[in-house]
């Protein structure tokens, strides 16, 4: 795909034309008080004490309630990681030099990343968006639109919009229109993927900034107290961070609608992310949520369709101050607390095998009666 790019700096929404690009997908509400009673039976008479296996219990229930089955089953997961560059980086908000994130991208694609290692590990397919890396890449074997990854040769999509974003401390990162088709480009790319559960990933250098101003804007944080270090800037690199940070948003003082914010502050792999959210939890895949950058996609996501939040399952808490609280904006509890602050999607790969126990054990453990063992007197 060719890069959109528009004339026009704005990010002002109101223009109707844009529901030509995009349209929001409607996320209706899945709670489902019979379902959940029916597997809360299922779980509570297996051959263990009830809720001796706690937050497996838990996931087990929650994959039933996506998936609308007493009965669930993860198939054909597919792990997405979104590539992008940031405007913002020329400021010095990362420790690396922007060539990372082509470099990266080329390193998932040959199988020598985290998530490439972890995905193949797990049976996972592992896809690839171009959503505005600054640089073209090779053509590849796989590019013809119809070949799906397998599960140990990933897959690059081309769904590039521009050459990154602009800097967002003297303009709108991405015009309405290019931040309408990175939404359109990542609901596109849902609906051909097969499967029912999708895991996020991404890769930008100077997106944990994005993440952060995405925060402090949408849920009134100080910006201060959810910087982090990111890829490790030591506290001469934070401090001047922050002072960025401080400057884009006094920028964009008046700038408060959720697409408005996410097209002045965000990145293209964010907001290319948040359309692959949408389209994702209206077709009713669970999501798997990685660390900070994908869980601002889903904030993003939750403030236009709130029901978003109900197909999502947090793998892990971020070491990155913002991530701890965004995710207690979103009320949500995270699988694993290891410290993890890579990105890519190397939690949401972590935690995968923990939600195909939790399906596993829901279908196929006994049950007293099936197995002729006494109950609790």
């Amino acid at each position: 795909m060719t890069a959109c790019m528009s004339s026009v700096p704005t990010s002002d929404f109101s223009d109707s034309s844009l529901s030509v690009i995009w349209s929001c997908p409607r996320v209706g509400d899945i709670h489902d008080a019979d379902l959940q009673e029916r597997v809360q039976h299922k779980l509570d008479f297996k051959t263990k004490p009830v809720g001796s296996l706690g937050v497996l219990e838990q996931q087990a229930l929650r994959m039933a309630c996506i998936l609308g089955t007493d009965t669930p089953q993860l198939e054909a997961p597919q792990m997405v990681v979104f590539a992008a560059d940031h405007g913002l980086a020329a400021k010095g908000v990362s420790a690396y030099p922007v060539d990372v994130t082509w470099q990266m991208v080329e390193n998932f694609l040959a199988g020598g990343a985290a998530v490439s290692v972890l995905s193949r590990q797990h049976g996972i397919a592992l896809n690839v968006v171009d959503c505005g890396v600054a640089r073209d890449f090779a053509v590849r074997g796989q590019d013809p639109e119809h070949k799906l990854p397998q599960a140990s040769e990933p897959r690059l999509w081309r769904r590039k919009v521009a050459y990154g974003t602009a800097d967002c401390s003297e303009g709108v990162a991405m015009t309405a229109e290019q931040c309408a088709h990175a939404l359109r480009n990542g609901a596109q790319l849902v609906k051909s993927l097969p499967g029912n559960a999708l895991l996020l990933g991404e890769m930008g250098i100077g997106n944990t900034s994005s993440a952060s101003l995405l925060l402090a804007r949408l849920c009134g944080e100080p910006v201060q107290e959810v910087t982090g270090a990111g890829t490790g800037l030591n506290a001469e690199g934070l401090a001047r961070k922050i002072a960025v940070l401080r400057q884009v948003l006094d920028h964009h003082a008046g700038v408060s609608d959720p697409l408005a914010v996410l097209a002045a502050m965000g990145g293209l792999e964010i907001a290319t992310m948040t359309g692959a959210v949408l389209q994702a939890a209206a077709e009713r895949r669970v999501i798997v949520v990685d660390g900070f950058i994908t869980t601002a996609a889903v904030l993003v996501a939750s403030r236009m369709q709130p029901h978003v939040l109900q197909r999502c399952i947090y793998a892990h808490r971020s070491g990155e101050p913002g991530h701890q609280r965004m995710l207690a904006h979103l009320q949500a509890q995270p699988l694993l607390d290891w410290q993890l602050r890579l990105g890519e999607g190397s939690g949401a790969a972590l935690a995968w095998p923990l939600l195909q126990s939790a399906c596993t054990m829901l279908n196929e453990m006994a049950s007293f009666e099936s197995a002729g063992v006494s109950t609790k007197s």
